[in-house]
């Protein structure tokens, strides 16, 4: 499992929530807004759409901005990768501040001040793009099992787990799994000859 997975699986709920659902949930309402407001352009009814849509990227740069902050103080330092898969899946998640605070900053008129509305609308177009590309390479990524990037877990706990049934102790030895299989197989080899041993008693007695 990569750090990407194992930080929305870890806490549950709340770590799925702070880390995917508020994040995501606001990326696309930023998106539905988006399209909404250049839909309604030309009518003129879009004012209320862009003013919902410049709420939401505010509230998502600066929460972005202050969970990545957050997250390289508090679960950076103590990370130790498991392979390129999960070095991918962890910084595209946090590349995703740069467009987000850029957007926040556009929409509260920190940079761009002297740029027509459509200059700053084209920006706003590109910052988004980007933010929506590097959060599903993030979460592509992220499900990637690491082995099969040459990932190795410590004394092989991981491929171990991995392979064994799902109903399988992960502490059982091997030689009693083995043996445990082979009264199984022997148990379903007995269980039809022992049918027809009864079968052919019940057909021997109604023939008498």
């Amino acid at each position: 499992m990569t750090h990407y997975m194992e930080l929305l699986s870890l806490n549950q709920p709340y770590n799925l929530i702070l880390y995917m659902v508020i994040p995501v949930g606001l990326t696309e309402l930023l998106v539905a807004m988006e399209f909404l407001t250049m839909y309604h352009m030309d009518s003129g009814k879009n004012a209320g759409f862009k003013a919902v849509g410049k709420f939401a990227g505010i509230v998502l740069g600066v929460y972005f901005t202050a969970l990545v902050i957050y997250f390289m103080a508090k679960i950076y330092p103590s990370i130790k990768w498991r392979g390129y898969a999960d070095v991918i899946a962890v910084y595209s998640y946090l590349i995703g501040v740069i467009p987000l605070l850029g957007i926040a900053l556009l929409e509260l008129n920190l940079i761009y001040k002297n740029a027509s509305e459509k200059a700053k609308l084209k920006l706003h177009f590109y910052l988004l793009i980007f933010t929506l590309v590097v959060a599903h390479v993030a979460m592509i990524f992220g499900m990637v099992d690491p082995t099969i990037t040459g990932y190795k877990a410590e004394n092989g706990e991981m491929g171990m787990h991995m392979n064994m049934p799902m109903n399988m102790p992960a502490d059982m030895p091997m030689h009693d799994h083995h043996k445990m299989m082979q009264n199984m197989g022997e148990m379903h080899m007995n269980m039809p000859m022992q049918n027809m041993s009864d079968d052919n008693s019940t057909n021997m007695h109604m023939h008498h």
